[in-house]
């Protein structure tokens, strides 16, 4: 069934009760520094490299194929079995949303969309706006970042005044990748899922590092002195913990200045009992000294299944049957999955524990032989949770 062109399932089983195989289709921006053709599904070694190969695309048919499977094998099944197929996952999950605007809310349910062994909790996310209107006698135009969801690679600044040979100094004393092009100045970080912004390096705090020596800005002293190169929160005032979730992340995503208005874009990853209000109400009034305007954008609070729920009990035991894992313990992150879209459904693989997470990165690849490791363990999970007991 086609939703609108913005989400559709493919459907098994009978009986009143659905469960639903979560997957998204839509992928964020290539970015980086690709070895292989981001979009043309190179396979080497095992492996097929690609933008979405392992987010989302590879693990949402490696739930196909479990479908297929348990098809092919005439297993009679006592639910609707529902893989869930939504476009919009990396910019505001309005794929998941037109789909339960029309359709019923599955049961229970599952995304391929995560980590093994499996995913009970979901931080909060949240990202919001800072804006100010001011003039600079160096600054120009300075862009960086393309999306929230992604700690950007690369910073770009136009510039009023010729300090490229100061420029190639500090690129050279820190080590730091980097290039001058007329009046563009250019530098290079590292992409990563703004869940683990400490994986990446953020091209806007390095420009940042430059900038500050050069002009008084507001907006680069309110960067310097509140924001670079913490991924914490802990120099704005808001960083928090929880025990069982983890730490608040901050990924500063977007910047973007022309015609002297400056445009600052975050993402926050927040775990269960953060004082919300309290925490908005000191990133407002920290804003307001440098003369920026907060503008909260959407907000998205913790999702949590308790580890003893049978759908965590049962979705484990499959993951077990097939990797013989009891070493690894169920977690949670500070990724999002269409799973926080229902009342009961967690993140479930593909990824397997001691892999890099490729996600949002540069040669984001599937393993071959992992991806149908997974088709078993889903074929499993269907069977325990949707099939004759």
């Amino acid at each position: 069934k086609n939703i609108g062109n913005m989400a559709g399932h493919i459907e098994m089983g009978e009986g009143k009760e659905v469960l639903g195989i979560l997957g998204h289709l839509d992928v964020v921006p290539a970015g980086g520094n690709w070895t292989h053709d981001p979009f043309g599904a190179h396979m080497e070694d095992g492996k097929i490299f690609g933008r979405g190969a392992i987010d989302d695309k590879g693990p949402t048919i490696a739930a196909y194929i479990a479908m297929r499977m348990i098809k092919d094998q005439n297993i009679k099944l006592n639910k609707k079995v529902r893989l869930i197929l939504g476009c919009d996952e990396e910019s505001g999950m309005r794929g998941v949303t037109a789909y339960l605007n029309e359709e019923k809310m599955p049961d229970i349910a599952f995304a391929p969309d995560a980590e093994f062994p499996l995913i009970y909790g979901e931080k909060g996310i949240f990202s919001f706006d800072l804006e100010g209107d001011f003039d600079d006698q160096i600054i120009d135009q300075l862009s960086a970042g393309e999306r929230y969801n992604v700690v950007p690679d690369v910073c770009e600044a136009r510039l009023k005044k010729d300090v490229r040979d100061s420029f190639k100094t500090f690129l050279k004393d820190h080590g730091y990748k980097g290039e001058v092009i007329d009046n563009r100045y250019l530098i290079y970080g590292k992409n990563a899922h703004a869940a683990w912004p400490h994986l990446g390096v953020n091209a806007i705090s390095l420009m940042v590092e430059f900038l500050h020596e050069h002009t008084d800005h507001p907006m680069i002293r309110f960067l310097h002195e509140r924001i670079s190169f913490d991924t914490l929160g802990e120099n704005l005032g808001i960083a928090y913990h929880d025990d069982e979730m983890g730490d608040l992340t901050l990924n500063l995503a977007l910047v973007k200045v022309t015609q002297n208005h400056a445009k600052l874009g975050f993402n926050i990853r927040y775990p269960k009992g953060l004082p919300f209000e309290d925490k908005a109400g000191i990133i407002r009034g920290q804003a307001k000294k440098y003369g920026l305007d907060y503008k909260p954008l959407r907000n998205s609070p913790p999702h949590y299944i308790s580890p003893d729920d049978p759908l965590v009990k049962t979705l484990h035991n499959a993951y077990v049957t097939y990797t013989d894992d009891i070493e690894h313990d169920i977690i949670t992150i500070g990724g999002g999955t269409y799973a926080r879209a229902l009342k009961k459904a967690v993140a479930f693989g593909p990824n397997f524990p001691g892999n890099v997470d490729l996600a949002h990165q540069a040669d984001e690849h599937i393993v071959i032989d992992e991806m149908l490791t997974a088709a078993a363990i889903y074929a499993k999970s269907i069977v325990d949770l949707a099939g004759e007991s």
